[in-house]
């Protein structure tokens, strides 16, 4: 039956399609924006895909703050909680923003008796500390966030989901929790914005990217990562339970060549040298510092299995190849990439 679900953070890449394909379900859909101001961009991106019918309502809130949460949260069915205010920190304090942002979802949520929150994780919360494990992982395991190697983005996440799952012990309610935990998230924009793994693509495609270095990915298309969280999000199976949402393992040197293949001429700037990775190394030394985070994924074999959401939600995310070439047509198609004279 339709319902009436907010959806955190409307405006980013996995917000925004989660509120066109809920409205394309037939759900009201209430979702925030930190700022007032921000409206009529979701409303332009929905629009592209699905007509919001009226359906479509605001509230303005901040993860980093108290006000508007109670508001937003007022006669709500559910709440997929897919917003994250990391990076908006000055501080360099990844953590903090990300568990207390998640807290005041929680807090609000349960006060209003929604019925369940669906978190929106990362599958690197469910990983091994060793970089160098080979091994296919599950839910059952927890990133340790004292390993030292961890990169500050990995610890904040997994303190964030641990820290919603410790209030919902506390927690004695009809509020129930899910958490979804992300692979590399791909397919198609709704909005002109290369942010997160989009941003590798639309680097490929450019010729930014001179050559790719040795780092896989678990895709999954955002498309199937949205119905993923609406399975959560009413599946009775689902309830207090924690679903990894990755895709098939590419290379990035593979993904390189679906691009190439796939796109013919339009894809012409996408690099086909794989970098060593002494040469990575070096460049995050002395060259680029933003590649320090990546360092530790060079030559990463470990995969996570999603045989549970198969089983209890019947999810089938479609092959990584698809999403890849997805994304990068949208971007195109959007005015994001150049394309050859």
């Amino acid at each position: 039956m339709p319902e009436t679900v907010l959806v955190t953070g409307g405006t980013g890449y996995i917000g925004g399609w989660c509120v066109a394909e809920l409205l394309r379900r037939g759900h009201t859909v209430r979702t925030t924006v930190r700022a007032p101001g921000r409206e009529q961009a979701v409303l332009d991106a929905v629009s592209t895909v699905t007509d919001p019918g009226g359906r479509l309502e605001f509230a303005v809130a901040d993860l980093t703050a108290d006000a508007g949460w109670d508001e937003a949260v007022r006669g709500v069915d559910r709440v997929l909680h897919v917003a994250s205010p990391l990076g908006t920190t000055d501080s360099g304090d990844l953590v903090t923003p990300a568990r207390d942002g998640t807290l005041r979802v929680l807090r609000a949520a349960t006060a209003a008796g929604v019925r369940r929150v669906v978190l929106t994780s990362a599958a690197n919360t469910a990983s091994p500390s060793s970089y160098a494990s080979e091994g296919v992982t599950d839910e059952t395991l927890w990133t340790d966030p004292d390993d030292p190697t961890l990169i500050p983005y990995r610890r904040a996440k997994t303190l964030a989901e641990r820290a919603a799952w410790d209030f919902m012990a506390r927690y004695d309610g009809p509020t129930e929790l899910t958490t979804v935990l992300p692979g590399a998230v791909f397919g198609p924009v709704l909005t002109a914005s290369t942010e997160g793994s989009v941003g590798i693509v639309a680097r490929m495609l450019t010729g930014a990217m001179r050559g790719v270095p040795r780092i896989g990915l678990e895709i999954v298309d955002v498309r199937d990562l949205v119905d993923l969280h609406l399975r959560a999000m009413t599946e009775p199976a689902a309830a207090d339970q924690r679903f990894l949402g990755t895709g098939e393992f590419l290379w990035m040197a593979d993904m390189a060549r679906v691009l190439r293949d796939g796109l013919g001429d339009l894809g012409h700037r996408v690099p086909t040298r794989q970098l060593p990775d002494f040469v990575v190394r070096l460049a995050a030394r002395f060259g680029d510092p933003t590649l320090r985070e990546i360092l530790p994924a060079l030559g990463r074999r470990n995969r996570h299995s999603t045989e549970k959401a198969h089983r209890l939600l019947d999810w089938q995310p479609r092959p990584a190849e698809e999403a890849v070439l997805d994304c990068a047509r949208s971007l195109i198609d959007k005015g994001l990439v150049q394309q050859p004279s």
